[in-house]
């Protein structure tokens, strides 16, 4: 953030890739390639779409959040990248539950009111939101019998998406804090 003077989209905007050649940056399997290919992706969707809300906004093939994210992972990868740098990127038509675009979108989407969300996208309802499926999540779910799926997949996702949203339909990620924090505790 220091080297984008902690301006990340005017640094993308603003500059070219001879520029990012100094970015040295390595967190477990993501390194400075992927570093690089996410600095391209991300000036290439600011240009296509203004915005990463534009992005997740637009979607047409598959309905609901699930086709957001294909959609996102779709136009991020167009950009040419090493075939490694893809599993930075989950693909939920593979089965993933993309647990951190998942959470991403519950922070941007999902209402500030409660000091944790963001809030500040207004074009995705949060009725579609799902939460971000995790071990703690899953091993909750299944000890409520709202699940009995083994994987922490896609489909286990949507199998407890489905309780969740008759709990209540306009908001059901409301409930990944609960389901979270039971599995912290040891439930």
């Amino acid at each position: 953030m220091e080297c984008m003077e902690h301006q990340p989209y005017d640094f993308l905007k603003n500059t070219q890739e001879k520029d990012w050649q100094h970015f040295s940056f390595v967190h477990r399997t993501f390194n400075s390639e992927d570093l690089l290919f996410f600095f391209s992706a991300l000036k290439n969707v600011y240009d296509k779409h203004q915005s990463l809300e534009g992005l997740f906004a637009a979607h047409e093939a598959i309905a609901g959040v699930k086709g957001r994210i294909v959609n996102f992972r779709t136009q991020f990868l167009e950009t040419p990248h090493f075939s490694r740098t893809e599993k930075h990127i989950s693909n939920p038509l593979k089965g993933s539950s993309s647990k951190r675009l998942n959470m991403f979108l519950r922070w941007m989407v999902r209402d500030a009111d409660k000091n944790v969300d963001l809030g500040i996208w207004k074009n995705i309802p949060k009725s579609e939101l799902r939460i971000p499926l995790d071990v703690h999540t899953s091993r909750v779910a299944r000890k409520l019998n709202i699940t009995q799926r083994k994987q922490d997949d896609w489909r286990t996702l949507e199998e407890i998406h489905l309780i969740l949203d008759e709990l209540d339909p306009n908001d059901p990620a409301k409930y990944d804090f609960a389901l979270f924090e039971l599995g912290i505790e040891g439930y």
